[in-house]
């Protein structure tokens, strides 16, 4: 047996259990994650959930939680459908082009990419 860091491969797959794709619908990268409720239980939640839930008190597109957590965006996703399975968060789809966007969101949206 061995000491060595196992890397970072199997501990993205220990934070999802393992699992690619988020459960339930799927949502896009430009997809806005809101925090709606808080758990009462907050320490049944791994670091990266509480992490989540405190930068989505503020509308924040997926892009960005996965950079603020330096997590890939598919891992990052599932750790959202967790959230939003357990009503912690939402998620809503892009704005159609016909509803109007503002220049902050789209500086943030492309800064979030970037950092990916």
């Amino acid at each position: 047996m061995t000491d060595e860091d196992p890397g970072p491969l199997v501990r993205l797959f220990g934070l999802t259990g393992g699992r690619a794709r988020p459960p339930g619908e799927t949502f896009d990268l430009v997809a806005i994650v809101r925090t709606s409720r808080l758990p009462f239980e907050p320490a049944g939640l791994n670091p990266e959930h509480q992490t989540i839930l405190s930068i989505c008190r503020r509308p924040t597109p997926v892009a960005d939680v996965a950079a603020q957590l330096g997590l890939p965006l598919n891992i990052t996703r599932v750790l959202l459908g967790d959230l939003r399975s357990d009503g912690l968060v939402t998620i809503d789809p892009p704005q159609t082009a016909d509803q109007t966007i503002d220049e902050r969101t789209y500086r943030e949206v492309l800064h979030g990419i970037r950092r990916l």
